[in-house]
């Protein structure tokens, strides 16, 4: 019998965004060491590939003031997984580091370290920051335009390989960007070198990701707007000289799951009511209009007026700061047009569209239900599996680790014990060879 094709599932650590449901009694500390503890062997038990950590470099603010509906404040996202490496086994130990902000030599030897100490389950995942107000937190106040925010980002990955194939050796290195001469310090890794995750689905990420990626974790979970991503990112690995399967791609969601499709359902509304209070609601339409808004009834119709657009903006720049949100809205009017729209066809609120145009991808229903639905997405070529994130710090993964893989693995789409001893080999991804043997 052929065998199905294997999902792969990652565990993002929540404790940013209103996905979080701070409100609720189970919500516990987001930089408490048990917090991570619980998270990442929940992951673990559950067979997951990898615990995912993103990463915040400076506190956002909206209307001038830190924006305390959007919880921010992580710790350093290397020291945490030095420290999960202590209480776990088997699971991947995925890292956002920002490649704008750091310098190669560095990133490398940490990386390397974590490789180390983890016996083999480190990953990278490779951002370049899109704001100039976190840029002020660093480089003297500079700040790189997009274009060469990700040439930095790729020469800074070709050099962190070059460092860690030095297995300890010299480094004689002159790019663009980079002109480094010495002796790594750390000897080749057991993996050769961490795993290499891409986020992001601009065309310059989808080359990057196709370029240098192992996997890529992307915002295209549902099903069509899946399947074409996934064919257009995989089409493009043959020009770099990869195979299909030298690139994995995990969509982000999130679950609610019931006893049955009502209460799934039930729950999943209240779940969403919970993450969009009117304060949240005001707050993200302040990220379209880009003024301030609290006048205005969050369960009152859409705002009638338009957004300021980018000629009435002044010289202070947008009312929210370092909120990723923002830069989606590429043409506010329309954007605003477009609510307006929805809410008179619907009969919506101004809270019920930023509900409705603001979730992420959840899968509701029954465990059963999630399970085939997840299951059919990946056998589908939709994905290749998923970055899941619970709405709940640090329990809320529990539920689909003991309800949903159990059924996944009935179905003969998910593994039953861990294949290989490090992320490479459980991903099913090829061994690293040396850039002297490529």
């Amino acid at each position: 019998m052929t065998q199905k094709k294997q999902i792969h599932l990652a565990a993002h650590f929540p404790g940013v965004n209103n996905t979080t449901v701070w409100s609720d009694p189970a919500s516990g500390s987001h930089i408490e060491f048990e917090s991570f503890r619980h998270f990442a062997q929940s992951a673990e038990r559950g067979l997951f590939d990898f615990l995912f950590l993103a990463e915040g470099l400076r506190l956002r603010e909206q209307g001038g003031k830190i924006y305390d509906l959007d919880v921010m404040g992580r710790p350093d996202n290397v020291s945490i997984l030095q420290a999960m490496a202590a209480v776990t086994s088997h699971i991947g130990l995925a890292g956002t580091v920002n490649s704008t902000f750091n310098e190669p030599l560095d990133v490398a030897r940490k990386l390397a370290s974590l490789d180390f100490l983890s016996g083999g389950r480190a990953a990278w995942n490779v951002v370049t920051s899109w704001d100039e107000f976190t840029g002020e937190n660093f480089r003297r106040g500079g700040y790189l335009p997009k274009e060469k925010r990700y040439l930095r980002a790729q020469e800074m990955l070709d050099v962190a390989k070059q460092l860690w194939d030095t297995d300890g050796g010299e480094f004689d290195i002159h790019t663009d960007q980079f002109d480094i001469t010495g002796r790594f310090p750390v000897p080749r890794s057991p993996q050769g070198h961490p795993v290499i995750i891409q986020a992001g689905d601009s065309e310059e990420g989808r080359e990057f990701a196709a370029a240098s990626a192992d996997a890529i974790f992307t915002r295209h979970a549902e099903k069509q707007a899946g399947m074409e991503f996934y064919a257009d990112v995989k089409g493009r690995l043959a020009a770099h000289g990869r195979r299909h399967e030298d690139l994995k791609i995990l969509p982000a969601a999130t679950f609610v799951l019931g006893d049955t499709e009502d209460e799934a359902a039930e729950n999943a509304r209240q779940v969403q009511y919970q993450q969009v209070s009117p304060a949240t609601a005001i707050a993200f339409a302040e990220q379209v209009w880009n003024r301030d808004l609290s006048d205005v009834d969050p369960d009152g119709p859409v705002p009638s007026f338009d957004p300021k657009t980018e000629d009435d903006v002044d010289s202070g720049g947008h009312i929210s700061k370092g909120r990723a949100s923002v830069r989606q809205y590429r043409d506010p009017v329309a954007t605003a047009r477009e609510w307006r729209e929805l809410g008179e066809a619907k009969g919506w609120s101004l809270r019920e569209v930023v509900i409705a145009k603001n979730g992420r991808h959840t899968f509701v229903g029954t465990p059963q239900r999630v399970a085939d639905t997840i299951d059919d997405f990946v056998q589908s070529n939709a994905s290749d599996g998923f970055v899941l994130v619970p709405h709940i710090t640090p329990g809320g993964m529990d539920p689909f680790v003991d309800q949903v893989v159990p059924l996944l693995q009935e179905k003969g789409s998910f593994r039953t014990s861990y294949e290989g001893t490090t992320l490479r080999e459980n991903l099913g991804l090829a061994p690293v060879r040396a850039l002297s043997q490529s």
